[in-house]
């Protein structure tokens, strides 16, 4: 994979600032070979996202950082640059299925997620058998003998000694605490079921089955104090037909919330997430 440094940039939009930047960029022989660009009208914010080939320039990572703030400051950036080389480590949190944690190891393992995955974190411990198989260390968590506190508690202790940069709830059936949640602001991605609010509850497919839907889908968003509203990342639909089953239904569902949930993680990965009030620029 050619070595890149990602740009991405969100400020107040303003007259000259892709010239500002692309100016800056030329001055230093940078080789741009994808580039970006979103002005969100209604609020006036300018988005960026610039990859530039690393061995373009005369700069290191952070020489380029400190080179480039005097202009970032100039314009009111929030901005960061980041190296394509540089691995992310995320973290991989489960309960029962396992549809979502195999997707996600099977990507990993063969190269299409470029991270590295330091554990996995599930409350039931029947799941090792898979972090076995991959080779990453698993930690069981026991919510029933701990009780919730203790056991976030013990969670959290996880994350911190593995220092993940992304935590990724991969069909994780437990609601997190708002301290937590707060902890991995920006930083931690679940999936649900696309029929939330109309099918809470258990058996989502089996209400949607009786109600007689035509589209399933899976949701990918941030993770938020709001159970399931964070700002969303990715979605996947399919259409389903009076022929399917509710079987049926759960499988199809069950390739959306992988097929979204990958996409997902792998934007974030990518820098080519920008988080925007409760929503998300994705470029994609």
């Amino acid at each position: 994979m050619q070595q890149t440094f990602r740009l991405v940039i969100d400020c107040p939009d303003q007259v000259g600032l892709v010239a500002a930047v692309s100016q800056f960029l030329a001055s230093h022989n940078a080789t741009i070979v994808e580039a970006s660009h979103h002005t969100d009208l209604q609020t006036g914010r300018f988005f960026m996202r610039h990859e530039i080939r690393a061995d373009s320039l005369p700069l290191s990572l952070e020489a380029f950082r400190s080179v480039f703030r005097p202009l970032a400051e100039q314009y009111q950036m929030n901005w960061r640059l980041t190296d394509s080389h540089q691995k992310q480590k995320v973290a991989l949190l489960a309960s029962h299925e396992s549809h979502c944690l195999i997707d996600l190891l099977h990507r990993w393992h063969t190269n299409e997620l470029y991270c590295d995955i330091p554990c996995i974190i599930a409350n039931h411990p029947h799941m090792q058998q898979f972090a076995d198989w991959y080779n990453v260390p698993f930690h069981w968590v026991d919510f029933q003998a701990l009780g919730k506190d203790k056991a976030f508690e013990e969670v959290q202790t996880l994350l911190q000694h593995y220092q993940a940069d992304l935590t990724v709830l991969a069909r994780f059936m437990q609601i997190l605490p708002n301290q937590l949640c707060a902890a991995l602001r920006g930083k931690a991605i679940n999936i649900h079921h696309s029929f939330l609010p109309s099918f809470a509850g258990a058996k989502p497919y089996q209400q949607a089955y009786d109600r007689g839907v035509k589209l399933i889908g899976a949701t990918c968003h941030y993770v938020t104090s709001d159970l399931d509203e964070g700002p969303i990342i990715e979605q996947e639909v399919m259409r389903i037909s009076h022929s399917d089953t509710a079987a049926d239904m759960v499988r199809k569902g069950k390739n959306c919330e992988k097929q979204a949930l990958a996409n997902g993680v792998r934007y974030h990965l990518e820098d080519r997430v920008i988080i925007h009030h409760n929503k998300t620029v994705v470029f994609a």
